[in-house]
């Protein structure tokens, strides 16, 4: 409760101060020293003992500020006798201290009538703490509107509560006198608005000037030493990218004893690259019950390959209640082999609630060969907004031959952002003919980086563009198109199939350099069609030793038309039996066209050899 009527801020020399807007008569006690204190003590007292009413209640407010509630009692009731306000909140102070609570609120009540905003702030309370909420908030709406920091504080805080609309206003009022609590609360009222304007999309950006506000409030609340705003106003910073400034309101915080911004500030080292210093902190917030820290650390320790020590700081993790903690225990088992405790520790995590330790139990159930008790699993984990277990959910049913269940989930975790999701759709679109909407999630899909994506993408491209003109070999020609360069970025990323295309691409327009250097790659990476084609370019450049040899690469790969060619290379060289041979072997891989030809020619090789 208040102690000296109005004035309410007590520094840590344990002084009185006068607070902004003046006070009431008889409750100004001077900032000095102990000397001068106890002179006013005795001034005070001599002053009193005259009858002076004023002294009388400021040597009780002394007397009560120093724990001597006998001495006070008698020179508060002395000053409220004869109509002094503050006596009267501070005589009502004591009692409520020795116990006395409906005789202090009595006295209370008169001082606020009299228009102790103090006592209207202590009465208020009392009301409330008795669960009288009508009387509380009457009386704590009375010392607000009279400018009490305390009482429009406290009135918010009930207004909150009850989720009346105008608690901001007076939580506000409270922020702006100074008022620390105040100032983090209203900051995280303003920030949740925010975020859900976010979420539900009815925020059209988010004003810059309400996520200023919100800095300012979190700002003004850690400056005076309020480790929670300094967190929050820490996490702002980072977001931001003001990493120093941050990083400085974080160890303001952690020093003052916040576990989560010795959390924060690990991670901040350990971006940094500091990972030694982030370690010291995530120790000592794990060490204060911080679940993330001592995952954190487990972490740490099983780069480090002490899996040990990792598995004790998960366990760690997990008794502080972070379910996260059961979940890596689970992955630690996994990549140790150890399969039925991995089992157990995504369960555990799973029946928690943990979306991706349901993904991985489902996962391991699968590989175990039980798809029935995968499925639920998957279901589960995509339920509660698992990308991954949607997309898995996708090739299980595909796996059973069910298309259209499958298509369900992949649609829903492309929309969700899922690469490989995307592509899916895509194939399965275009199979249906929609080429359109094929389209456009092959665009996602090979924007996301999938290789295989960026080939179908530009195979649709390529169906629809013109024939393009004839060239020959070393002649310039035309820019490349959109599907050359989406068949060129799955190149680039080692997509055999579109290597061969690119290389013929780029024989079309006359470049032969640059067809060879993509025949030769995709052959190299196990293309036939790379090394027949690379061939092809050889030979034709004179080249046909080293021709054959792609030649035989893509032969012995099982590539008809090579054999073919093969057979007709010895031929010429005159090696009848090697050219049989290979004539043979390209009737056998075919196509039928190739397997016709080959076959002549094996014929005439054997009736040349049999002469």
């Amino acid at each position: 409760m208040d102690v000296m009527g109005d004035k309410v801020t007590l520094f840590e020399t344990g002084r009185i101060v006068r607070p902004a807007g003046g006070t009431e008569s008889g409750e100004v006690v001077a900032d000095r020293d102990d000397t001068g204190e106890a002179t006013e003590e005795a001034r005070r007292r001599l002053a009193a003992d005259a009858g002076d009413v004023e002294a009388m209640s400021v040597l009780g407010a002394l007397l009560l500020r120093r724990g001597d509630l006998d001495g006070a009692e008698p020179q508060l009731r002395a000053a409220t006798a004869a109509g002094d306000r503050a006596a009267a909140n501070n005589l009502g102070v004591l009692l409520h201290q020795r116990g006395y609570a409906e005789e202090a609120a009595g006295w209370w009540r008169i001082a606020a009538v009299a228009g102790s905003a103090a006592a209207a702030h202590a009465l208020g309370r009392h009301h409330r703490e008795r669960g009288d909420e009508p009387a509380a908030e009457y009386w704590l709406r009375q010392s607000a509107e009279q400018g009490h920091t305390l009482g429009a504080y406290a009135l918010a805080d009930l207004l909150e509560h009850r989720g009346d609309d105008g608690a901001e206003q007076w939580m506000r009022a409270a922020a702006e006198r100074g008022h620390r609590e105040a100032a983090y609360r209203l900051a995280r009222t303003l920030d949740r608005k925010a975020l859900h304007e976010q979420e539900t999309g009815t925020d059209n950006g988010v004003k810059p000037s309400a996520l200023d506000e919100v800095e300012q409030w979190y700002r003004q609340a850690a400056a005076r030493g309020h480790r929670r705003a300094a967190l929050h106003l820490g996490a702002i910073l980072e977001k931001r990218g003001d990493l120093k400034e941050a990083g400085r309101w974080y160890l303001t915080s952690a020093k003052d004893g916040e576990a989560r911004a010795a959390c924060a500030l690990g991670f901040l080292l350990r971006d940094a690259g500091d990972t030694e210093s982030a370690a010291v902190w995530w120790l000592r917030a794990a060490q204060e019950g911080d679940g993330n820290a001592a995952n954190a650390l487990g972490a740490l320790h099983a780069e480090r390959g002490e899996t040990q020590t990792a598995e004790r700081w998960y366990r760690a993790a997990m008794d502080a209640g972070d379910v996260n903690g059961a979940y890596n225990l689970g992955l630690l088992c996994a990549e140790q082999g150890r399969t039925a405790q991995a089992e157990q520790w995504y369960r555990r995590a799973a029946y928690a609630g943990h979306r991706e330790a349901a993904n991985a139990l489902a996962i391991l159930l699968l590989q175990g060969g039980d798809a029935t008790g995968a499925e639920p699993w998957f279901s589960k984990a995509a339920e509660a907004g698992s990308v991954d277990a949607a997309f898995n959910l996708g090739i299980l049913f595909a796996g059973r031959g069910d298309d259209e269940a499958a298509l369900v989930w992949y649609e829903r975790a492309a929309a969700a952002g899922h690469t490989e999701a995307a592509l899916q759709v895509g194939i399965s679109r275009l199979r249906d003919g929609d080429e359109r909407t094929a389209e456009r999630h092959l665009r996602c899909a090979a924007g996301g980086g999938s290789a295989e994506a960026a080939y179908r993408l530009a195979t649709v491209l390529d169906a629809r563009r013109p024939p393009a003109p004839a060239h020959e070999l070393g002649e310039p020609s035309h820019e490349k198109s959109e599907c050359e360069e989406w068949y060129e970025r799955a190149a680039s990323q080692g997509h055999r199939r579109a290597q061969v295309r690119v290389g013929m691409l780029a024989a079309a327009r006359g470049d032969v350099v640059e067809a060879a250097r993509w025949y030769r790659e995709a052959a190299e990476a196990g293309s036939r069609n790379g090394a027949f084609n690379l061939g092809l370019l050889l030979a034709r450049e004179g080249s046909e030793p080293e021709a054959a040899l792609w030649w035989t690469r893509a032969a012995d790969a099982g590539h008809g038309r090579a054999a073919l060619r093969l057979a007709l290379v010895y031929a010429r060289r005159g090696e009848l039996a090697e050219g049989q041979r290979w004539a043979d072997r390209a009737v056998s891989l075919g196509p039928a066209e190739v397997a016709e030809r080959a076959a002549r020619l094996r014929d005439a090789l054997r009736e040349e050899l049999s002469a």
